[in-house]
């Protein structure tokens, strides 16, 4: 792939997370690949875990969204720093910073490794 490429995927896997859509997130990855929240969970391996972990995600910030604040695209990978907002099921807000980093391969997520502000993720997911 080149950079083009990779930034094309970029562009249609965030689509996807603003959608809300853990079916079309899941395609975007390798039958094998790697998704990983570090944030004390295991990663999920595969498509169908990828979705279920996508979907959690989900139902924990149902109106989840993100701001993109910077991004670097390479032939085989992307990193980014966004931030997340929302509100929880817990009702409280949600303002967690997330720095993204990405492998690729034909064309597809190979790894996703995301790292979250911990405190700031416990606090929000906090009962009211």
């Amino acid at each position: 792939m080149d950079t083009n490429a990779t930034r094309d995927l970029f562009e249609r896997y965030h689509a996807c997370w603003e959608a809300r859509d853990p079916a079309r997130i899941a395609e975007l990855h390798t039958p094998d690949s790697v998704f990983h929240l570090h944030a004390g969970q295991p990663p999920a391996r595969g498509r169908e875990a990828i979705r279920a972990a996508a979907a959690d995600s989900f139902a924990l910030v149902p109106d989840l969204a993100f701001d993109l604040l910077a991004l670097r695209v390479g032939d085989d990978f992307w990193t980014a720093r966004m931030q997340m907002t929302g509100t929880s099921a817990t009702g409280n807000p949600v303002a967690i910073d997330l720095a993204d980093f990405v492998l690729v391969r034909d064309g597809a997520v190979l790894e996703k490794h995301s790292y979250v502000d911990g405190l700031a993720m416990q606090a929000a997911m906090a009962a009211a």
